[in-house]
């Protein structure tokens, strides 16, 4: 086992209540990375109580745990690291309610003989969240306690403010730790240090040199089992406003003081504060073909599968540098990349026919996705006589490092950070009330949702939207395999 570095993991031992242990979030990603965290070292010790509505005792859930390993976990599972894991588990059904979890933590803590945190995770549907959080008070487990919360955060800038009223009746605001698992991959915090390390790029992240930027998630994946939930919220509650937005942030954020969660949060919060409202004519609404043919969707449904919207930030940084964001269901591919174009050169000294300009500016392309790539575009000659200019490319990958097996994955990072108490990549009350403000003219008066054709890049209106600029997917090349002769 490799040695983990100090400072990295909680100072304490953890005692996690795991609310919806047996649901679906649970299955793919908690319990898999809990296992994961647990079996490497990086938590100095852990007991996990899951709570859910199933009336199973702690057998049923530990088989149920060495399912989700099996189904969903990217690791192999030894049985001596199975058999350590299962003697943490615990359980408590939701019916027995406050006294008895109470008392399965107690003896938990007990069985650490040392000082230890808690940690409540709330993997429930939004409407539940403030149920458990009550029954979390009366069993008394505010003290020591810090509490991850699953998006949507509110539907609108109303339900966020009552809800974070709320949460502040038993927690404080710095217990609650809401959660986007797109801060919590490698290359979203990549970012940061792009931006900050480098003088080559540091000096040109402003309207100067940047043209515009593209925020960009097609998404192959229909509803699956989340009708209901989607019927309620639709592609901007659900994918907007809890997640581009987070990444538009750490895009266009300023130099924080320092590498710390209070900095990094403030210059974020400065963000949102400068975005102008959205403009319901700057944003096109789509919704697939046969959606409203799907179990559990209203036949006459107005809920948008897809929504691509233009956006400002109102700043000296970023004036007149509009932001593109583009999401949705049952579309060509499923990618997450930030691309930003560069201003073109004034003038050009090329002759006519040369290929300068053909194919748009230079792009500066993170892919977000758990391989971790950064691409830069840029022209340059094409061998032979005359002066013909290509489109080249340098590309990086997380695998070129050779470090690509340590990368923890989105909810082990999130669920790490928590129990050490590290905010930084966690939303707080102020920013996600902000961002419902500045979407409160959207969501009074949305445009009418166009059909589109599963599998294709979503209604006609983006091109429009979008133009004299075009979108960057599908990418006008594919990303190159150096296991392939000739990448």
């Amino acid at each position: 086992m490799a040695k983990i570095p100090p400072g990295v993991g909680p100072r304490f031992p953890q005692v996690v209540v795991l609310v919806g242990a047996t649901g679906d979030l649970a299955r793919r990603k908690l319990l898999p990375g809990l296992f994961h965290l647990c079996s490497t070292g990086f938590i100095p010790g852990c007991r996990i109580i899951g709570v859910s509505l199933d009336e199973i005792d702690v057998e049923g859930f530990r088989k149920s745990a060495r399912s989700a390993l099996d189904e969903f976990g990217s690791r192999k599972v030894t049985q001596a690291a199975w058999d350590t894991f299962a003697a943490t588990l615990d359980y408590v059904p939701l019916s027995a309610g406050a006294p008895a979890l109470r008392e399965a933590v107690e003896r938990a803590e007990q069985s650490f003989g040392a000082e230890c945190r808690r940690l409540h995770y709330l993997s429930v549907p939004p409407n539940a969240a403030l149920t458990v959080v009550r029954m979390l008070g009366e069993a008394g487990l505010v003290e020591r306690s810090r509490i991850v919360m699953e998006k949507p955060f509110g539907t609108d800038l109303k339900s966020a403010v009552t809800l974070n009223s709320k949460l502040h009746e038993v927690f404080q605001e710095e217990q609650i730790f809401r959660i986007d698992h797109f801060l919590g991959k490698e290359p979203a915090q990549n970012i940061l240090a792009f931006r900050f390390a480098n003088g080559l790029f540091e000096p040109i992240w402003n309207r100067n040199f940047i043209d515009h930027v593209q925020i960009d998630v097609p998404e192959t994946l229909g509803l699956g089992k989340r009708a209901g939930f989607y019927e309620q919220t639709g592609a901007y509650r659900d994918m907007v406003v809890t997640h581009l937005f987070q990444i538009l942030a750490f895009m266009a954020m300023e130099p924080p003081t320092a590498l710390d969660p209070a900095p990094i949060s403030e210059e974020k919060n400065k963000v949102f504060r400068s975005m102008e409202p959205i403009v319901p004519s700057d944003v096109v609404r789509g919704q697939y073909m046969g959606y409203r043919g799907e179990e559990g969707v209203d036949p006459d449904s107005d809920t948008e599968t897809f929504i691509a919207l233009k956006c400002h930030i109102d700043n000296w940084r970023w004036a007149g540098v509009p932001f593109y964001l583009r999401t949705g269901k049952r579309l060509a591919e499923g990618q997450r990349i930030i691309s930003i174009a560069f201003r073109e050169p004034p003038k050009s000294m090329f002759p006519p026919g040369s290929g300068v300009g053909a194919q748009g500016p230079d792009h500066l392309t993170f892919d977000l996705a758990d391989a971790s790539k950064m691409s830069l575009s840029f022209y340059g000659k094409r061998p032979g006589p005359g002066m013909r200019l290509d489109k080249l490319s340098l590309q990086f990958a997380m695998r070129d490092t050779g470090l690509a097996g340590e990368v923890l994955e989105a909810y082990e990072r999130l669920i790490l950070d928590a129990m050490r108490g590290d905010r930084t990549l966690f939303t707080t009350a102020e920013g996600i009330e902000r961002l419902w403000e500045v979407s409160t003219h959207l969501l009074e008066s949305p445009p009418p949702v166009r059909l589109y054709e599963q599998g294709s890049w979503g209604p006609k209106a983006v091109h429009q939207l979008i133009a004299p600029h075009a979108w960057r997917l599908p990418f006008e090349r594919a990303w190159r395999d150096p296991n392939k002769a000739g990448s």
